[in-house]
């Protein structure tokens, strides 16, 4: 099992996920943030159901900078409770994990 994850980060517009995207990379917290572009979300939010319009995010890091990357997001992030969810990557190319060390130093 490998330490490495991808995380799932939403916001509430492009411009808000395209900037973090790019803080992470450079901070090193991610060797890869992806803006996928706009969602549409079902949730229940302060006992009231709500729909809204996202931008999701996706970065891949490394498990031991999680907490790190957490705090980062939430400095910046406009919502009071941001979604930052990690996911395992269970497996990836010999490549592609050699070139994840060397961005996330």
């Amino acid at each position: 099992m490998s330490d490495y994850i991808q995380l799932q980060i939403t916001f509430p517009s492009d411009e808000s996920a395209h900037k973090t995207a790019a803080k992470l990379v450079a901070e090193k917290l991610a060797a890869c943030a992806q803006v996928c572009g706009t969602v549409c979300s079902y949730y229940t939010w302060q006992g009231r159901n709500e729909k809204s319009t996202e931008t999701l995010l996706l970065a891949k890091t490394k498990l031991p900078l999680f907490d790190k990357l957490v705090e980062f997001v939430r400095c910046g992030h406009p919502y009071e409770c941001p979604q930052i969810v990690a996911l395992p990557i269970v497996v990836c190319n010999n490549d592609y994990a050699r070139w994840l060390d060397e961005q996330l130093g």
